[in-house]
């Protein structure tokens, strides 16, 4: 982990992890009542519950009071999810968005041993955070949901569908032009990243 002041990141890599991960990060208090609905609605039509209502809140909370809280029955799991919307309104009452985002960002799981968009960005690319291209954020901020599923090194595939994702997602949401879209989406940022981690592995 190597910290990064909210300043030092770019802006189009908070918009990619609020696009994909809390599209109403900057307006709920907490919880998303409509990111819950939605994923209770998909759960009992399709019994896929694996949508996350989480908002970046809770995952910050998630990552940080409930670390260990892997297995667990249905109804340890209920306890904690209601823990973490308490805990998640109580935090924004006293916190600003931006400290809540910067803490998310220099905390979570993103493949590799790092944790927080600094060390991935040194890890994938080998430079600062501040350094990211449009390109190079969106794949980074594709990991989050699973950061051995959609590692850029492992499974550069898997990477390359969630990052599509978090484009068309930042494109939809006004982050982007159609113009910006299209430059990041054909960039091949996949051949830069196996090349740097070449010259990482040499290195250790």
């Amino acid at each position: 982990r190597e910290f990064a002041s909210i300043e030092e990141i770019p802006d189009h890599l908070e918009n990619a992890f609020i696009a994909v991960e809390d599209s109403r990060f900057r307006t709920h208090n907490g919880i998303d009542p409509k990111g819950i609905v939605r994923a209770a609605v998909v759960g009992i039509t399709s019994g896929d519950f694996s949508q996350g209502a989480s908002t970046i809140t809770q995952q910050l909370i998630k990552n940080s009071v409930f670390p260990n809280f892997v297995q667990e029955t249905k109804m340890e799991k209920v306890e904690r999810k209601v823990q973490e919307w308490y805990l998640a309104v109580q935090i924004e009452k006293v916190v600003e968005k931006d400290d809540i985002l910067e803490s998310y960002l220099n905390t979570i799981n993103l493949g590799q041993n790092t944790l927080g968009v600094q060390a991935a960005s040194k890890r994938y690319f080998g430079k600062n955070v501040a350094d990211l291209t449009l390109s190079e954020a969106v794949t980074i901020a594709g990991i989050t949901k699973s950061p051995n599923g959609y590692n850029p090194i492992s499974n550069p595939e898997k990477n390359m569908e969630r990052r599509t994702k978090v484009l068309g997602d930042m494109l939809e949401q006004g982050f982007i032009t159609q113009e910006e879209h299209d430059e990041a989406l054909a960039d091949d940022v996949y051949t830069r990243i196996q090349a740097y981690n070449a010259t990482y592995a040499e290195s250790q």
